[in-house]
Order: structure tokens, then C-alpha cells, then sequence
């Protein structure tokens, strides 16, 4: 048979990728959409911290549309907002910069809104190019890290010397958060009255500050893509995937003791991989700087993590709560 009769065989379209091209009204619409959820879900935190200091308006504290004609509650959900955003920005704006430096080509941000109990899902930067060498990975990697939690810890400093301290009351269905140390070290410093029979309710500032260490510490897990997953490869190389499958078991096990979340978080993290991309240069050392600033986002790492960020909702909890029924 004729090698030229032979039918030709379709040529395989190219790949579309989103990210590809920037589309900056995207950015900016999901910026505004984001500033939005976050603002209506700082409009509770914002009412109980007028509620506890017994200035809250009936009218407010009963419905959405009162709460928006309270203007000292739209003004600290607007605050809450604003001071989140601008961490987030802080953090993804790190990583972008730290992509122009090394002239790798990287979006700019782009908001997740969303209707949770700090209103987003936080940010991210899509990289297009690859990185090839250890020490962009690392910088890279540890930039978002460092740029987010240098703005955070001013917002807590501020944040929890307008909190209120009152006498404790029944917990019922309130939601009570986790401490990381960070807070406990800034509270002892800055608090009165606080202690053994009192709660603290957090000024909006404040939770935003708290978002902020919460958000840090989890990108900060030493796992596939995440930032300290970037870290992690730069210093251990293939190493680390050891070090990744650990805090899989790890997040199994605090899934039963302190925060069902963590099976969420290591199914995510299952599904997006623990291997991370190699590089050119992997043989070779960071460098005395660099292992040293690794060992300082440890620290940051543990001043920021929080065991169980929503208390009550463990395995062993739920057990025994639906033992009780």
C-alpha cells in the first residue's frame, strides 16, 4: 500500500490554559467579591464585640438589615475587611514579587470568596514558568510566608488591646477558637483582666490578625506544593517526601483529637501530591543565609499553628456528643 494514501491524522489541539494570559478584570472582580463575603461575615464578629461591651443596638443585633444601619458595626466589618485583604495581599504579593525578581512569569493574585467563618478561602498567584533552581524555589517559596505574617502580627498587637475581657459566660453553641502561641505570647502582653473565668472577645482587628497566623502556619506545612512544601525540597531535596508523608499521618491523628478539618486538609493535599517537581541544581547546598531563614519560618511556623482552630469539632467529640443522643 501506498505509504501517501494513507489518511493523515488529525492534529491534536493545543491545551488551553487559563492562566496563560492575564485577565486582570478577573482579578480585580474577585478581589471586590472577596471584599464582600469577608465584610458580611465580619458583621458577626463585629456585633458581639459591640455586644460585650453592652453597646449594641437592639435593632443590630437582630437582623442583617439592622446590622447594616448600626454605623459602628459596617465600620468595623469594613475594618475586618479591609485588614485581612490587606494581609492576604501582603502574602500573595511576596511570591509575585519574588517571581519578577528571578524574571519567572507569575499572575497576580486571585481572591477565593466565600462564605465561611473568616469569609474567603484565601489567595493564590499562578506561576507559569518553571522554577529550576533551589534557591528561586526557596525564596520564592519562603517570600508569601514572610510578606503575610510581618503585617499580621501588628494587626494582632493592635487588635487584641481593643479586645474585651469579660467574665466567662455558658458556651453553648458559640464557636470558640484555638490559640496559637503567637496570641498567647502578644495576650500576656497586652490584655488586663485576662485569665482563669474570663473570655476574650476579639476585636474584628484582632481576628483578622488571628486569620492571618491561621493562614501562614497552614501554608507553611512542609507538604507537595504548598509554601513550605517549597521550602522543604529546596533544603532536603527528594527528602522531604518523607517529611510530607509524616504530617499525612499526623493530620489523620489530629483529625481524631483536636479538628476534624485536618482529614480535609490531607485529603487536599493527597490529591494534589506530595511529590514536588525536581531541579537543576539539587545536588548542590542553598547556602548558610538561606538555612538559616529555614530555621526562622520553623519558628514562625510554631508561633502561628493552632492545633485545633474551631475547639470541639474532633472525632472524639462528635463520638461523644452522638453517644450522648
Amino acid at each position: 500500500m501506498d505509504e501517501t494514501a494513507r489518511p493523515a491524522l488529525p492534529k491534536a489541539r493545543p491545551r488551553r490554559n487559563f492562566f496563560a494570559k492575564d485577565r486582570f478584570w478577573i482579578n480585580a472582580l474577585l478581589l471586590l467579591l472577596t471584599a464582600g463575603s469577608a465584610f458580611f461575615v465580619g458583621l458577626d464578629w463585629s456585633r458581639s464585640y459591640l455586644d460585650a461591651g453592652g453597646g449594641l443596638n437592639a435593632a443590630a443585633g437582630g437582623s442583617l438589615g439592622g446590622a447594616l444601619r448600626d454605623p459602628r458595626v459596617v465600620g468595623l466589618s469594613i475594618l475586618y475587611a479591609a485588614v485581612l485583604l490587606f494581609i492576604l495581599t501582603a502574602h500573595e504579593m511576596g511570591h509575585y514579587l519574588a517571581c519578577r525578581h528571578y524574571g519567572i512569569s507569575a499572575t497576580l493574585p486571585f481572591f477565593v470568596p466565600a462564605p465561611t467563618l473568616i469569609g474567603t478561602m484565601g489567595a493564590f498567584i499562578k506561576i507559569r514558568d518553571p522554577i529550576t533552581r533551589k534557591r528561586q524555589l526557596f525564596d520564592i517559596g519562603a517570600a508569601g510566608p514572610l510578606a503575610g505574617f510581618i503585617p499580621a502580627v501588628p494587626a494582632l498587637v493592635a487588635g487584641l488591646a481593643m479586645s474585651r475581657v469579660v467574665p466567662a459566660v455558658p458556651h453553648g453553641d458559640a464557636i470558640i477558637f484555638g490559640e496559637p502561641l503567637i496570641v498567647t505570647i502578644i495576650g500576656s502582653l497586652v490584655l488586663r483582666g485576662s485569665g482563669p473565668g474570663m473570655d476574650v472577645i476579639l476585636h474584628p482587628v484582632a481576628f483578622a490578625g488571628w486569620v492571618g497566623m491561621l493562614l501562614t502556619a497552614l501554608n507553611l506545612f512542609p507538604m507537595g506544593q504548598l509554601d513550605g512544601g517549597h521550602v522543604a525540597y529546596a533544603v532536603l531535596g527528594p527528602k522531604s517526601r518523607r517529611l510530607a508523608k509524616a504530617f499525612v499521618v499526623l493530620f489523620g491523628i489530629m483529625g481524631v483529637f483536636f479538628w476534624l478539618g485536618w482529614w480535609v486538609w490531607a485529603l487536599l493535599i493527597l490529591v494534589l501530591g506530595l511529590k514536588h517537581p525536581g531541579v537543576w541544581d539539587e545536588p548542590y547546598p542553598i547556602g548558610r543565609g538561606r538555612t538559616i531563614m529555614a530555621v526562622g519560618l520553623v519558628i514562625i511556623f510554631v508561633l502561628c499553628f493552632i492545633p485545633a482552630p474551631v475547639k470541639g469539632f474532633n472525632l472524639l467529640s462528635l463520638l461523644h456528643l452522638g453517644g450522648l443522643k
